[in-house]
């Protein structure tokens, strides 16, 4: 039976796509404020601006490829049972060919029902005021926002306590709830953390088995893998 690798990925990972993420530029998210793109309040007082972000960002994403990070991941499934939990709203994990990826924050090629959360949709070309669901609602981004719940955690902390080896890439681990997984993984297991730039939170500086891999996720991945398989 495969020993389970758990890996938590974020921005670092898709920044070496050719994704720009909001932290790289002093809280501005491609020149826009979070509080306006990526709030509910942001929706309810915009929510033209908020769809034409979002249709750009979706744009973008049809523009870049997976890279050697995301690939190391897929080939880690040869000999062992990855399952990726991701704080990306893109999809260059399964482009790449993971297997099993868990969405924290929502994935930014499909839309749901403003009234009917269940209701979620593949989608791939710009979404307008007027999109409307089955039951004539409509539609937004199926994104997590700032300030709403993250239905997926409790998943993604099912599949901690499971894990045999955990695995952190390109994440700085100061947003929350999803830097607090390690919480819910088992003490004393390996513990892997791939960043440029590492920044030890609460959870992480008390694993006892933590290996440290300062560089990004396009080579640190495979170092892990090669440490991984002996």
């Amino acid at each position: 039976m495969k020993q389970k690798i758990v890996v938590l990925t974020g921005a670092g990972i898709s920044a070496e796509s050719g994704i720009k993420t909001f932290r790289d530029s002093d809280g501005l998210w491609e020149n826009h404020r979070i509080e306006d793109v990526a709030t509910p309040e942001g929706w309810a007082a915009n929510p033209k601006l908020v769809l034409e972000f979002y249709n750009q960002r979706r744009a973008q994403l049809l523009e870049v490829l997976p890279n050697d990070g995301h690939r190391a991941l897929v080939d880690l499934e040869r000999d062992f049972d990855v399952h990726v939990v991701t704080q990306n709203v893109d999809d260059l994990h399964e482009r790449a060919g993971s297997s099993k990826v868990l969405h924290l924050h929502g994935e930014l090629r499909k839309v749901r029902s403003v009234r009917h959360p269940n209701l979620v949709y593949n989608w791939d070309k710009d979404l307008n005021m007027g999109d409307l669901c089955e039951k004539g609602a409509q539609l937004r981004p199926h994104i997590v926002w700032f300030g709403e719940a993250v239905p997926m955690l409790e998943s993604a902390a099912d599949l901690a306590s499971q894990a045999d080896i955990f695995m952190i890439v390109g994440t700085s681990l100061q947003v929350y709830p999803a830097a607090g997984l390690m919480h819910y993984a088992p003490h004393h297991i390996p513990v892997y953390y791939i960043d440029p730039k590492p920044q030890l939170n609460f959870e992480l500086s008390r694993m006892p088995n933590l290996t440290v891999i300062a560089e990004p996720a396009s080579t640190g991945v495979w170092t892990a893998a090669n440490k991984l398989r002996g």
